[in-house]
């Protein structure tokens, strides 16, 4: 994987959920966008409610896409189980989220763009237990445009294992990934299954 300035996915992470063949259309700009086709009323205000308002000026400073937290939401938890991605990545490693055996549970992925439309976002989890892979997770986000507002993501209903055998400690790898394989945020976290939430 990589950090959390991005870079490319390892081929055997990024590519074996891949479609064989598949190519990425070629990037355009916002810019490029909106001055195609001008002339043409309908397809003006078809952009314009899929683009939505221009922002006013790009900040090169800001990465296009920042993932700002995770979220583990369960109806049968006392509350929401969040880890903020935007700060020091290392510490999560060694903070371990506890989730309850055999509880129905979402993740919620909140997420900004900023300066240019980002096509096929889908977010991978690999989860380790005593070093071997055990799950992995791939779940498709969508194509976004920039805006001033977060967005936000809901993975469909999943179960937490439960018995003796599910429960324990494991590593999960996660990554923020595009069409073009550009790793936006990479980072690993503890999980832990235990008979209740307290652990």
């Amino acid at each position: 994987m990589t950090d959390k300035a991005g870079g490319q996915l390892p081929p055997d992470e990024a590519l074996d959920e891949a479609v064989l063949g598949y190519q990425a259309p070629g990037q355009k700009t916002l810019q490029e966008l909106q001055e195609l086709d001008t002339d043409n009323e309908s397809l003006s205000k078809y952009k314009q409610t899929l683009l939505g308002p221009l922002l006013p000026a790009k900040d090169p400073s800001l990465p296009n896409v920042q993932v700002m937290r995770l979220t583990l939401m369960s109806q049968q938890a006392p509350g929401p189980i969040t880890m903020d991605l935007s700060g020091d990545l290392t510490v999560l490693k060694d903070h371990v989220f506890v989730l309850k055996e055999g509880v129905d549970y979402r993740v919620k992925i909140t997420f900004k763009v900023n300066n240019e439309i980002v096509c096929g976002l889908k977010c991978l989890h690999h989860t380790y237990r005593k070093g071997l892979r055990v799950d992995k997770a791939v779940h498709m986000v969508g194509s976004y445009g920039p805006s001033f507002q977060e967005y936000e993501f809901l993975t469909p209903v999943e179960e937490v294992p439960r018995g003796v055998l599910a429960r324990g400690a494991y590593v999960v790898s996660s990554c923020f990934t595009d069409d073009d394989r550009t790793a936006h945020l990479s980072w690993e976290w503890g999980l832990c299954i235990c008979k209740d939430w307290q652990g």
